[in-house]
């Protein structure tokens, strides 16, 4: 209970606070995380589906796990964490919300100044980069049809805008994460924080002076970084911790 009275006293004091989240902020939402006890790595390999060679070798059967995800965030809602994020976003212009999270429900919630590092489940990117699409667009069609989806533009293959792995994030991104992390208070919340570069960005907004903080169901790769680290519940936590 003291950490949380002494992160709430910081956080109602600040004027720059940057949030970092990940699967465990969308877990109450219905979407499995992707290394918890019920992740869904634990039951496909990632580098199996999640990869630029996969997509090459089987682009049909991407397409079918990506559109199953799809089909089941679509039914999910936007949670209390999410909504508490929202709110404290649209209430005070200093916060940034940071987000690992392909799934789009902080964005129905109504976050403002969101960065998504890993990009969003919901668009589609042409595979070939034709000239005559853009870097990407919006498809919330589930299920999506005749699979793969294919390029408006080109008629070539679409694949999802998200990050796969050994694909690098976008810079106009990262760069934003970075300058984020030039605040007050860093907040990192259900996110094991062990991908690079969002494993970094503590430790750089701990260099940069701001008090950092953890909420986690358990304890993390970053729990022995930050200044403060609670464990609980973020939908449960985020709304007596944030308010507006």
């Amino acid at each position: 209970m003291q950490n949380l009275t002494v992160l709430a006293a910081r956080l109602r004091d600040a004027a720059r606070i940057t949030v970092l989240t990940g699967a465990g902020v969308s877990a109450a939402s219905g979407v499995p995380t992707f290394r918890g006890e019920n992740g869904l790595w634990r039951k496909v390999r990632a580098e199996t589906l999640a990869t630029a060679e996969a997509f090459e070798n089987d682009p049909t059967l991407v397409w079918e796990w990506y559109d199953w995800r799809r089909g089941m965030i679509r039914g999910a809602q936007p949670n209390a964490a999410h909504h508490a994020l929202a709110a404290w976003t649209r209430a005070r212009p200093g916060v940034t919300v940071i987000t690992q999270n392909v799934d789009g429900l902080h964005e129905r919630a109504g976050t403002e100044r969101l960065v998504r590092l890993h990009g969003s489940i919901w668009r589609l990117q042409c595979w070939s980069r034709c000239a005559g699409a853009p870097s990407s667009w919006e498809n919330l069609a589930t299920p999506l049809g005749t699979l793969p989806p294919r390029c408006p533009h080109c008629g070539g293959l679409a694949r999802p805008a998200v990050v796969w792995f050994g694909e690098s994030l976008d810079a106009a991104d990262v760069r934003a994460a970075t300058d984020a992390c030039v605040c007050d208070v860093f907040l990192t919340v259900g996110t094991s924080a062990i991908v690079h570069p969002a494993a970094s960005l503590v430790h750089y907004a701990r260099r940069n002076h701001a008090l950092t903080a953890e909420i986690n169901l358990e304890p993390t790769p970053a729990s022995a970084a930050v200044d403060i680290a609670i464990q609980g519940k973020a939908e449960e936590i985020l709304g007596a911790l944030l308010p507006t």
